[in-house]
């Protein structure tokens, strides 16, 4: 059979087939897949009003590389308009070292932060992120305090709060253990706020805690009571804020990449 007379017969054979009703049906189109057995989605934000670590990036990176141990999907954005736009889709805002949000967030955006937490969002908060923030009434009253100064990346003995000894974000590492870090110095301490828990305490006898940078600017170390990781639910949401990620060496350790990863599940009620 010539190509040609092969061609009109296989013509031939599909309108006789339409004309009979025997039309193939179509596959429904799959919709795409988030990820394999993903619960959840994170959603990055990494936007600051003032300095910005030098990391912040890499440290997107590395929390984008926490979706598999997370089984959520990690997406990253810097633009104010998808907080507004996309919010909705995600259980947790990661605030990544953003800083001095009122210069970058207006009204209308940060309202839309606070209702979307009250509604039972989850935000956990890294290192600056409470940097500069006592223009935003809200946020400074979830996070409990701002920032007065820091130490250089040092070593130093951390504690575990009594209460917190089984929370999974900190299980697993006894009452106390060494960390190498920046160690921020805030306002005010959080112990013992309405609806705060601390977790981790830093015991500044065994570093420095205000880098010479700040000890001519005013800078104070918070003496006995130093908390530098803690929880928040007051107002319909979980806060949850942690010292550590200044850098990515802060972070890619055991202790690090389980404290960021239960943190984020607390966060999303998991």
């Amino acid at each position: 059979m010539t190509l040609r007379l092969l061609t009109s017969c296989v013509l031939l054979a599909a309108t006789a087939a339409t004309a009979c009703g025997d039309e193939p049906k179509l596959q429904p189109k799959l919709k795409p897949s988030r990820g394999p057995k993903r619960t959840g989605a994170v959603l990055v934000f990494s936007g600051t009003g003032w300095y910005r670590h030098p990391e912040t990036a890499a440290i997107n990176g590395w929390l984008a590389r926490l979706s598999t141990d997370l089984k959520m999907q990690v997406d990253v954005t810097e633009s104010p308009k998808d907080i507004v736009q996309l919010l909705d889709r995600y259980d947790v805002l990661v605030l990544n070292n953003s800083n001095e949000l009122t210069k970058l967030l207006n009204e209308p955006q940060r309202n839309r932060i606070r209702d979307w937490y009250r509604k039972g969002g989850g935000i956990v908060a890294l290192h600056a992120a409470l940097v500069r923030q006592t223009e935003w009434k809200w946020f400074r009253e979830i996070g409990g305090c701002d920032f007065n100064s820091d130490s250089e990346y040092l070593e130093a003995r951390v504690t575990v709060d009594e209460s917190a000894v089984d929370h999974p974000a900190v299980k697993g590492h006894g009452t106390s253990f060494t960390y190498t870090a920046d160690w921020t110095n805030h306002t005010r301490s959080v112990t013992g706020l309405p609806g705060f828990q601390v977790l981790l305490r830093v015991d500044e006898s065994t570093f420095e805690p205000v880098r010479d940078y700040f000890k001519t600017r005013g800078g104070k170390a918070m003496g006995d009571d130093h908390p530098i990781a803690w929880l928040h639910t007051n107002d319909g949401g979980r806060f949850f804020y942690t010292e550590l990620g200044h850098d990515v060496r802060s972070l890619e350790t055991s202790f690090g990449r389980q404290h960021m990863t239960e943190a984020i599940k607390w966060a999303a009620g998991k």
